[in-house]
Formats: C-alpha cells, sequence, structure tokens
C-alpha cells in the first residue's frame, strides 16, 4: 500500500470525524479536490455545507477565504479594485477575497447573475482581470460555492455556464438519527472542526493532483466514457447532455476516485461512483425540469449504458 493511499486515509477519517455519517460525500468532496476541481454544495442551511468547506480547507493547511452572497454583492466585493495611492500618485490593485487558496462562496445564488459571473474566469482560467489587468490566483484554488434550494426565497438560479464550472455537485442531507443523537451529544461539527489540524500541506496537495492527472486510463474505459457522454446527448428527456468538457470532468473526477482507493488505474466502479454528481448538474431537461429530476436522469442513464 503506497504512503500516498494511507496518507489520505487518515484525512479522510478525520473529515468523516467533522461531517458524522456522510462518508460518501466527504469521499466525493475530496476526491473533487484532488482533481484540481471547483465544489458546488447544494442543500439546506444546518446541514454541515459550510463545515465541510472549511474543513477541506484546514486538513490541508490551505490559505481560507470567506464572502457571504447577498442581492447586494458587488463583482469587486468577490475580485478586488484598483484604488488611487495617494503616496505614490498610481492605482493600487486591492485583492479581494477570491485571493485565497480556497474561496467558500457561502449562499452564492443569494447574489445577483452579474456578481455570479465574475467568478467565470477565476474558475477556468485561475486569474481573475480587474481595469485590463490580469492577476494569477493562488496554487491550488479551489472555489466552493454553496447554494441553498431555488424555492427558498430571494435566490438566483446559476446559469448553465457557471454550473458547468463546478466538477461536483454534492449534497449532505439530514444526518439518520443514531448520528443526530451523537451531534446532540458535542460529537462532529464544529468541536471536531475546532480541533482539526492539518494532515497535509499545500505542496503535497499538489503533488498529489499531479498523480491523479497522471492515472492510466485504458481505451475501454474511455469508450465506456464516451458511450455515457453520448447516452446524455440522445436520452429523449436531456435537452442538453454533456459538453466535451463535461466529459473531461468526468474522467478527471473518476480518476481521483481511482487514487484514494489506492489505485494507479481507473476502474468503471470509479466512473459510477462519481457520474451522477459530475453530470446532473450539467444536464438541461426538456419542460424545464428540476434539479432532482436530473439526478434521476443521470442515474438512469448510468444504468442504460453496458459496462466494458
Amino acid at each position: 500500500m503506497s504512503p500516498s493511499f494511507e496518507r489520505l486515509g487518515a484525512i479522510r477519517q478525520a473529515l468523516e470525524n467533522v461531517l458524522l455519517g456522510k462518508g460518501t460525500t466527504v469521499r466525493l468532496a475530496l476526491a473533487g479536490l484532488l482533481a484540481g476541481g471547483h465544489l458546488l454544495l447544494e442543500d439546506l442551511p444546518g446541514v454541515g455545507k459550510t463545515t465541510l468547506a472549511q474543513a477541506l480547507a484546514r486538513v490541508f493547511g490551505l490559505d481560507f477565504g470567506r464572502v457571504q452572497g447577498t442581492n447586494d454583492l458587488l463583482p469587486s466585493d468577490l475580485l478586488g479594485l484598483s484604488v488611487y495611492d495617494e503616496a505614490r500618485r498610481e492605482l493600487r490593485f486591492v485583492p479581494g477575497p477570491i485571493f485565497h487558496q480556497v474561496l467558500l462562496a457561502d449562499e452564492l445564488n443569494r447574489a445577483s447573475p452579474k456578481t455570479q459571473s465574475a467568478l467565470l474566469e477565476a474558475m477556468a482560467e485561475r486569474q481573475v482581470t480587474v481595469d485590463g489587468i490580469s492577476h494569477p490566483l493562488p496554487e491550488p484554488f479551489c472555489v466552493i460555492a454553496t447554494q441553498n434550494p431555488l424555492e427558498q426565497v430571494g435566490t438566483y438560479p446559476l446559469p448553465e455556464s457557471e454550473l458547468d464550472r463546478f466538477l461536483l455537485r454534492l449534497e449532505i442531507g439530514y444526518p439518520p438519527p443514531q448520528v443526530e443523537k451523537r451531534l446532540l451529544a458535542g460529537e462532529g461539527g464544529t468541536a471536531a472542526l475546532s480541533a482539526l489540524r492539518p494532515l497535509a500541506d499545500p505542496k503535497e496537495l499538489r503533488v498529489w493532483q499531479a498523480e491523479v492527472r497522471s492515472l492510466a486510463v485504458r481505451e475501454a474505459l474511455l469508450d465506456y466514457v464516451l458511450a455515457l457522454v453520448q447516452e446524455t446527448r440522445t436520452h429523449p428527456g436531456v435537452r442538453l447532455g454533456l459538453s466535451p468538457r463535461g466529459g473531461l470532468a468526468l474522467l478527471a473526477a473518476a480518476r481521483a476516485h481511482a487514487f484514494l482507493a489506492g489505485r494507479e488505474f481507473v476502474l468503471p466502479e470509479d466512473v459510477q461512483a462519481v457520474f451522477v454528481a459530475a453530470t446532473a448538474h450539467r444536464l438541461v431537461l426538456h419542460r424545464g425540469g428540476a434539479r432532482e429530476d436530473a439526478k434521476e436522469t443521470a442515474a438512469r442513464i448510468l444504468s442504460t449504458v453496458p459496462v466494458p
């Protein structure tokens, strides 16, 4: 067993001690970070979305920033702005909260569409442009956005172009009763988060991310991924299926899932484990189907494509 596998196992366990009873969510979130992607956490308030984001940053010793989505949040509140420096008689760029290795965009769908779109360049190109000057973002860089269900008051749906920038969309859900009893008794949650210490550093994370990208993928597995992508484009309930970028995202997430399992190659099981989280938010259904319908559609697509 490789040292990386053992280290990542300890990291996963530490995260599960914070987010009790949510091993699958923790594993997928960790896979998203190892794949170098961005995460969208969608669920009701109070189930642990912010806690998970903070725990991921803390366990890797990553610089952490946070911005709260509100309807009066401006793009400059997120990216930064140029101010006039009287002493030097020139404009000076003041970085916004996006200049952290992990940015928690809390309740992003409460921000206006204009502010939401300010994230697009940062998420795609790891840089922001203000007043015609591009500023590189730190490495590694990850946006973890949370959003409440759209039926709640004061929310704006994220556009398809922005949803496509998120590698995985995850839900946490209510804990089972036996786990919630442990929370009531003081286990997990904010208490465990306060006690959490870094178990790796940003340099190690970048090394692991490079190893994930180098994992071997056999031709048969590429054919399987391609068949899934093609099925999303021909399924009768789907108006717009996965783009080529969506297919690449699916494969990147599968690589990270395999890496967490201690393997140097990707299996169909890895693709299946990440498929719904990597694809449902990218599907545009006929008749304006809800996101829950998209999850069910993605699961049906997965069940209809033969495994090689």
